[in-house]
Parts: structure tokens; C-alpha cells; sequence
């Protein structure tokens, strides 16, 4: 049978050291008669089986289905929503092994993973079934509540989701704050000490979820993001939030996104006051954004798999077309972005567990204020450089994987027709890739990455020295670059050129990654090498176009933004 826990997942995650995070986690090992584990290398152990009995379920149970499910979809009937049934059997299935509360604390019935682990089941998920991510991933919901609940809340709530009783939604969105919520108007009403919502929110994916987190404005004639709060509404407990439709979608079928209105629905607070916006939702939406950018590499994987299938098996002139150099090299390039990738997410995945390692140290009063800043600053700039790669890399894969396919792919009979439209969602919701360039520039002008250059330049590397320096180089003309734009002093001509200069980071960063792992495993060089090869063009094309837009513009931004007008 096959396993999605496959030999290349393993590899990457294996080159990941969590022991620091785990013993965290895990109560630095104690045995005081609890469920915690009593070591890393048992804890290793049992997150391989935990992994591999995951990668079982989504190849074997949930990857049959994705077809069933995205023909199907959910169906909506007088403000009820429900589920296909397949998705229903892979939540159910999916519940019984116990991953719902995958990064909840075992108290509540979680699994008390660390979240570089759970992104790897979420991957997985994803390559099953694109759409059931949007419902798995969404334990995200109960994270937030237990990092930021109050007590009562999180007695009450967060045992329903390990246990599959509730499912979950994060309401932002509305008709008119999309990206801009900072525009958000549904109204938190306060009455006698209670709470109440009035207004509508638009495309919330799993709206008709038992469980949301509403982002509302609490404080009456504000404007902007310090009139926010956040707001746990729970359906079971009020009956005043009506789904008043459900989306017809290009893609992800299997989760409902709907229009939900709230007609002084009864919730909680949660945290504190005019906070929902700058810290709450900053937090969901990292994760959320991690959880898609897991998402698209799925989509990407699964399309690269369909790919190889299908050009190994199609013959054409006398010969398999995956001899034909055209179509190798596109396969080629879709294994080194895939591939590169997984080593940025699960890089972003470690700062992410690391942020909230030193918070919990910090919240017990150690002295880790600078080690929490650092962490903190990392997992910043990464989630969105991730994001920004992960999904444009897996559109261009989709659609790299249909044409391979030929006509083939341009028909439902074949999960690459399928696998284009689901990609097609992920830079879009979370925040789209422009909204990742405005989030990681400052970043890259700041050079947050500066330690981890400085890991690279401390780097041995016997069997790959030259590419070493090729890297580095590659480093010298990013911060160059930077610097060479911000010295224009033009905001305008910063925020144009900005998605280049996170592209060559991307690019940089990946290379630095990926080159102690080529140097230690000969088994990797080759990918490595091509990956090289492709990137040495890309930077110098990146670098060139920066450069030649300040030599020919230079301060005159507005006969740059005139030339492109469309008239």
C-alpha cells in the first residue's frame, strides 16, 4: 500500500533538531505519572507512528475520495449546511485516529504536537484531498483559543474539537474589508455585560462550524484596526447566526465557504479589549497562512506525482514523452521547487514551534527576552515568505502538470484538471502574494536573515565549495540590492520593486538551505545542482530588472506608474 509519510518527507523532518521544542512540550521529560513522554528518542518514535499512520490513512482512505468529494461538494438547504458524505467519513476517520486536536495539549484530548510535525500531517492531508485541508486545518481555531481563552473557555471548547464534536471558522472577512480589515463593520454590541454580534461576514470558509472566532468592532464610531476585538460565538449555545449561502466555487469543493449573518448573536470576548486585529488575529492568520502554504505544497506534490505517472506511461513518436527533454526538464524543475520548498516550510514550521517554546518560558518568568524576539522576528518574515513561495510554486506546478498531460489535463477524467483549480485558491485567501510582499520586505531590508548567512558563511563544505560561494555571492548582491532601493528614498519605487527583492530572497534563502543538506547527502547533489543552475539566471534577471527600472527612472515614479497606465 502506499504511504504518504514517504521517504522524502521523512528525510527533511529527520534533519530538523526538536529536541529543545519537544522536551519543552513535554515537560523537559519528567515522569510524574502523567501522559507525557519520557524522552526525545521516545517521543521521535512515537511521532514517526503517529506520521506514518497519517500518511496510511490520507493515501489509502482520503485520496480515493477527492474525486467523489470535489463532484459533490457540501450542500445548502434553509440555512443548513452539510458536508458530502465522503468528507464527513475523512473527518470521522480522521477524528477516530486522533488527529483533530493535533497541537492541543493532552489534558483536552489532544496530541500536544509540536506544529513542525502537525504541518507535515496537514501537507499529507492536503496531497489526499486539497479541500479537507480547509476543514482539518481549521484546528487552528483551537489553538488560538487556547493560547489566548480564558479558562472556562478552553474547559468548554477545546475538549469538543479534539474529539470531533465541533468543527471550526475564523470570521474576517466581510463584503467590504477583505485584505483591508481594518475596515471590518459588524457591530460587538455590549448589554448588561454580555456581548452581542449584528452584521454580516462573507466568504468564511466553514462558516456553518459549530465554533468561530469573530473579529468585530467593539468600540462604537471607531475606525481601524484599534476598534477591533476578537469574539468566540458558539452555534450550539446561540441560534441568532444564520448562513444565508454557501459559494459556488472554481475550486476546493469539498469546504463550504459561506455569507454568514448575525442578528445579535449571543458570544464571548475573548483576550482583551481593541487587541482582536493587532495581536489575536495576527496570530490566527500566521497560522492560517503556515496551514496553506502546507495546503499548496500537498497540491504541488500530488500534481508532480500525476505528472511523472502520466509521462512515463504516455508514448508518443515511438517513446515515452518523459524522454523527451522538453518534458524532463519541466519535471525536473517541478522536483527542485517542491523540494526546496519543504525545506522553507518546515524551516518557517521550527521558528514557529520556537516562538512559542520561549513564550511559554517566558510567560513562567525565565529570562529569554532576546532568544523571543529573535524567534519572533524569524517566524515574521518567514510565514509570509513561505506562503509567497509555496503557493505561486504550486499554481505553476498545476499548471506545468496539465500541460504535460496534453488534452488529457484539460479533462475531469484526470486529478491533474482538479488539482489546477484547487491550487488556484491558495495565493489568493489568507492574505494574497502581494499582501506576503508588503508582509516580508521589511524583513528583507532589514536583513533579518543576517544569523542564518551567518551559519552558511560558518558552513564546511569540502564536497561543495564553489557553490558555496556562488550562494554567498547571491547574498552580497540581495543586501546590496537593498540597500541600492532604499537609498532612492522613494516609497513608491520601494513598494514596486518590492515582490523582486522577496523573490531573490526566496530564492537565496532556499539555496542556503538546501546546501548543507546536498554537502552531507550525495544522494542530493544533483537536485541540488540543477536547482543552482536554475537560480544563477533568475537572480541575475531579478537583479538586472531592479537595476535598470532606478537607472531609468530613478525618482520620477510617476512616468514609471504613466508607462503602464492602461488606456
Amino acid at each position: 500500500m502506499e504511504n504518504f509519510y514517504n521517504e522524502n518527507r521523512k528525510f527533511y523532518l529527520n534533519n530538523i533538531d526538536l529536541k529543545e521544542i519537544v522536551s519543552d512540550l513535554e515537560n523537559n521529560f519528567q515522569d510524574n505519572g502523567s501522559e507525557e513522554l519520557h524522552s526525545y528518542k521516545e517521543a521521535q518514535t512515537w511521532y514517526e507512528m503517529v506520521l506514518e499512520n497519517a500518511g496510511d490513512i490520507c493515501a489509502n482512505f482520503i485520496a480515493p475520495r477527492a474525486e467523489a468529494v470535489d463532484e459533490q461538494g457540501p450542500t445548502y438547504r434553509t440555512g443548513i449546511v452539510e458536508w458530502a458524505p465522503e468528507t464527513r467519513e475523512n473527518m470521522e476517520t480522521l477524528n477516530r485516529s486522533g488527529y483533530l486536536g493535533g497541537m492541543l495539549p493532552r489534558k483536552y484530548g489532544g496530541l500536544n504536537l509540536p506544529v513542525t510535525v502537525n504541518t507535515v500531517i496537514v501537507e499529507m492531508v492536503s496531497q489526499a484531498d486539497a479541500s479537507l485541508m480547509n476543514l482539518f486545518g481549521l484546528q487552528d481555531i483551537a489553538v488560538t483559543v487556547n493560547k489566548f481563552g480564558n479558562k472556562e473557555q478552553k474547559d468548554r471548547v477545546l475538549p469538543k474539537f479534539c474529539s470531533g464534536e465541533v468543527s471550526g471558522s475564523m470570521a474576517l472577512t466581510e463584503p467590504d474589508a477583505g485584505s483591508d480589515l481594518q475596515s471590518v463593520a459588524l457591530r460587538a454590541i455590549e448589554k448588561d455585560g454580555e456581548w452581542y454580534l449584528d452584521g454580516v461576514k462573507r466568504f468564511i470558509t466553514n462558516g456553518s462550524g459549530e465554533v468561530s472566532l469573530v473579529l468585530a468592532r467593539s468600540e462604537e464610531g471607531s475606525k481601524g484596526g484599534r476598534g477591533l476585538s476578537m469574539f468566540l460565538y458558539e452555534r450550539y449555545r446561540d441560534h441568532n447566526m444564520i448562513v444565508r449561502r454557501i459559494e459556488n466555487k472554481h475550486g476546493i469543493h469539498g469546504s463550504p465557504t459561506c455569507e454568514m449573518q448575525f442578528n445579535m448573536a449571543k458570544a464571548e470576548l475573548v483576550g482583551r479589549r481593541k487587541f482582536g486585529l493587532i495581536k489575536y488575529v495576527m496570530s490566527l492568520m500566521n497560522g492560517a497562512r503556515l496551514a496553506v502554504s502546507s495546503q499548496a505544497l500537498g497540491i504541488a506534490q500530488a500534481a508532480y506525482e500525476e505528472a511523472v505517472k502520466y509521462a512515463n506511461e504516455r508514448e508518443q513518436f515511438g517513446k515515452a514523452i518523459v524522454h523527451f527533454p522538453a518534458v524532463f526538464q519541466m519535471l525536473k524543475k517541478m522536483q527542485a521547487e517542491i523540494e526546496t520548498a519543504r525545506m522553507l516550510l518546515y524551516r518557517t514550521a521550527l521558528f514557529v514551534d520556537y516562538e512559542d517554546m520561549y513564550e511559554r518560558k517566558a510567560a513562567k518568568g525565565e529570562h529569554v527576552r532576546s532568544e523571543l524576539k529573535y524567534a519572533t522576528a524569524m517566524a515574521g518574515f518567514l510565514t509570509p515568505l513561505a506562503k509567497f513561495t509555496a503557493t505561486e510554486m504550486a499554481n505553476k506546478v498545476a499548471y506545468d502538470a496539465v500541460q504535460i498531460h496534453g488534452g488529457c489535463g484539460y479533462m475531469k477524467d484526470f486529478p491533474v484538471e482538479r488539482l489546477a483549480r484547487d491550487a488556484r485558491i491558495t495565493n489568493i485567501y489568507e492574505g494574497t502574494t502581494q499582501l506576503q510582499v508588503v508582509a516580508a520586505i521589511g524583513g528583507v531590508t532589514t536583513n533579518v536573515l543576517e544569523k542564518e548567512w551567518g551559519a552558511l558563511r560558518n558552513l564546511e563544505a569540502k564536497n561543495l565549495s564553489g557553490e558555496k560561494e556562488i550562494i554567498l555571492g547571491y547574498v552580497e548582491q540581495l543586501q546590496q540590492t537593498a540597500n541600492d532601493v532604499l537609498e532612492l528614498k522613494n516609497k513608491d519605487f520601494h513598494d514596486y520593486v518590492a515582490n523582486y527583492l522577496v523573490e531573490m530572497a526566496s530564492i537565496t534563502y532556499r539555496c542556503a538551505l538546501f546546501l548543507p543538506v546536498a554537502e552531507e547527502h550525495e544522494k542530493k547533489r544533483e537536485l541540488f545542482q540543477f536547482f543552482m543552475s536554475e537560480s544563477v539566471t533568475r537572480i541575475d534577471y531579478l537583479v538586472k530588472e531592479i537595476r535598470s527600472l532606478k537607472d531609468h527612472y530613478g525618482e520620477s515614479i510617476a512616468d514609471l506608474k504613466a508607462d503602464f497606465v492602461i488606456k
